[in-house]
């Protein structure tokens, strides 16, 4: 791995950080290229069932480095090199993921986590969709995961204006799971990380895909996906250990495995 990404393991878990502290994280393509390769990796683990993804120094991302892109050149021929590669690598990421955001997440930054299955963040965070600033539309999945956490209406104002949310505002209106200290971000975010590794992964994945059809789903529909779901759900070891766990009065012990 590259300096760009600096990637630490743990038990059950790994904690992946981008790392140009001098550069708010700014993303480049070969800062891009390297995350996909870190949580590429940290899938391939059996040992790993969660990540965190966090920055280092005092901001989570800002955004896309501007220094590197060409005011005049095609832009959605970079949008299908690099940011929708990584959207949908963490969007189908094979085991559960915690955004730990500290200082600013800008642009595709704010994006970035929020394609994550849990976001905390400092209370010195700011979130902020600074597109419009730059003459540009959210990118990076943005569009997709800010109106199903904020609403449409919300969502079209934070974008259309730039308008910084701090953490606080961010728990309130359901963009983030919880605003935490400072002191204790990365604390918080491993050990729900951990917490997750001892979770059923494959419940925890067929959940995450159940909510992202809901949208689109008429009430018939959704539950024939629950159905589709559970059905998957069913045949995993993890139910079945679950189901002799409480009947033994005892705590499960989960594997993660798929059969």
């Amino acid at each position: 791995m590259s300096e760009l990404i600096r990637v630490e393991s743990r038990a059950g878990y790994r904690v992946i950080a981008l790392n140009r502290p001098d550069k708010m994280n700014a993303l480049t393509p070969a800062l891009i290229a390297d995350l996909i390769a870190a949580l590429s990796d940290a899938e391939a683990d059996p040992a790993c069932r969660a990540i965190v993804l966090t920055g280092s120094g005092r901001a989570f991302c800002a955004g896309a480095d501007l220094a590197g892109v060409t005011p005049d050149g095609d832009l959605g021929a970079a949008i299908d090199r690099s940011w929708n590669p990584l959207a949908r690598k963490l969007h189908n990421l094979i085991v559960p993921s915690v955004a730990a955001v500290g200082g600013v997440a800008a642009g595709a930054g704010a994006n970035l986590a929020l394609g994550c299955d849990i976001v905390l963040a400092g209370r010195s965070a700011v979130f902020i969709q600074a597109f419009s600033k730059i003459g540009l539309i959210p990118d990076a999945g943005g569009t997709y995961y800010l109106p199903r956490l904020v609403g449409e209406g919300r969502a079209r104002a934070l974008a259309m204006l730039a308008e910084p949310v701090s953490a606080e505002r961010a728990e309130a209106i359901g963009m983030i799971y919880r605003a935490v200290d400072d002191a204790t971000l990365l604390a918080e975010a491993e050990a729900l990380a951990a917490r997750l590794a001892a979770l059923p992964t494959q419940a925890l994945l067929l959940t995450r895909r159940a909510y992202a059809a809901s949208n689109a789903n008429s009430f018939d529909a959704q539950l024939d996906t629950e159905r589709d779901l559970q059905r998957q759900a069913g045949y995993t070891p993890d139910f079945a250990e679950g189901v002799r766990a409480f009947l033994e009065k005892r705590p499960p012990v989960f594997t993660g495995k798929r059969a």
